[in-house]
């Protein structure tokens, strides 16, 4: 099997870098019945973090979104990649990206029980119609 890429939406909100702010903004999403394809949190500046979250359905999260008062930034791009786990499967498809010249702006990939891995590419705004062509999706 190989793997599948879609191109989707991600938001994100900057909070402060305090304790249980991801699990407070996660639970609010939950509670509105809001489905998330991926989420990841880091370190943004001294005192915050950002969390980005990759929404199933898009318009239904900037509604709860709004409903929490969270300022959000987005929709942006990202490319959202599951497939078969195997040896290269992520250098696999980032090698499609360097022969173009095309630049990864960030990557994360999981591997999981069951021999399945995930991965979320970013590319600069300017280059996510050429890298959806180049992974063939565009």
């Amino acid at each position: 099997m190989s793997e599948t890429i879609r191109l989707v939406d991600y938001f994100y909100l900057q909070c402060p870098d305090r304790p249980g702010e991801g699990a407070r903004a996660l639970s609010q999403l939950r509670d509105a019945g809001i489905n998330l394809l991926a989420f990841s949190a880091f370190p943004a500046g001294r005192q915050r973090t950002q969390l980005d979250f990759v929404p199933e359905d898009s318009p239904a999260f900037r509604a709860a979104a709004k409903k929490a008062g969270w300022k959000l930034t987005g929709p942006k791009r990202v490319f959202l990649i599951a497939g078969e786990d195997r040896l290269g499967a992520v250098a696999d498809v980032v090698s499609k990206l360097a022969a173009p010249k095309i630049n990864i702006t960030a990557t994360q990939a999981v591997g999981a029980e069951a021999d399945w891995f995930g991965a979320l590419l970013w590319v600069a705004p300017r280059d996510v119609k050429r890298a959806a062509k180049v992974l063939g999706i565009g």
